[in-house]
């Protein structure tokens, strides 16, 4: 009997999560993960805010004068505004990561779409201004997110470093930056080390490396830009709050 349930858990979630996942990404399907611009790179970060390194790495993106892009857990937001609220001051753009950062090969469509609302309308009472990207935690998707999705432009990734391991180490995660560190390019870095299979410290170690990158003279010649301007310089079309 114990066996039946589990090839029901298994199969539902292959079926529901795996398969769907793997269909969206491979198809990009409704997604988008990388541009045509020779000179913009669009830097991203999931997981936030955190109360330590969140600040830090505001610190670093304003010293460099990179805007970037943040993908932030609803509940979160909720309990740190003032983050939130400074990323915004500072020319960053936010994005929504789920309510709590769970695989959506785990929630119900309904309770999916509740937890996008709720955290977007978090967001917008700390802003003044409603979050248009979405990008799902783990990339995982299901049957059903795209059709939860509509309100949103789901951002993926070209690159995703691995920074969330800190035995990657500060100078490989660095050489992986460099690599990645071309026109066009989306990558994604964490600065939260608190989820389901990353290192508490690593977020440390991902700073370290970014100050190296960004420290760079070619790095300094890149134009460092949030998701809307990357979309905006593709499309020659002016993207604004739905």
């Amino acid at each position: 009997m114990l066996w039946i349930i589990l090839a029901c858990l298994i199969g539902g979630i292959l079926l529901y999560g795996i398969v769907p996942t793997i269909v969206i990404r491979k198809k990009r399907f409704r997604i988008y993960c990388e541009g045509a611009s020779v000179n913009n790179i669009a830097l991203t970060f999931d997981d936030g805010p955190d109360p330590y390194y969140t600040p830090k790495l505001l610190d670093l993106l304003k010293k460099h004068q990179v805007k970037a892009t943040f993908f932030v857990v609803g509940h979160k937001a909720k309990q740190y505004p003032d983050i939130v609220r400074r990323m915004h001051e500072e020319g960053h753009e936010i994005g929504v990561h789920n309510y709590r950062h769970i695989s959506n090969w785990l929630i119900l469509p309904p309770f999916l779409e509740k937890g996008l609302q709720k955290s977007a309308d978090i967001i917008e009472q700390i802003i003044g201004k409603r979050p248009i990207y979405y990008r799902p935690p783990w990339g995982h998707f299901n049957l059903f997110t795209p059709l939860v999705q509509k309100k949103y432009i789901t951002v993926m990734w070209t690159y995703i470093l691995g920074d969330w391991n800190a035995r990657l180490g500060k100078m490989e995660l660095f050489r992986r930056l460099q690599r990645s560190m071309k026109g066009g390019a989306i990558i994604v870095l964490h600065d939260n080390g608190d989820t389901l299979g990353a290192h508490k410290h690593a977020p440390g170690q991902m700073l370290e490396a970014l100050e190296l990158l960004l420290s760079e003279e070619k790095a300094k010649k890149m134009h460092w830009v949030t998701i809307t301007e990357f979309m905006n310089a593709q499309t020659n079309k002016q993207i604004s709050s739905m």
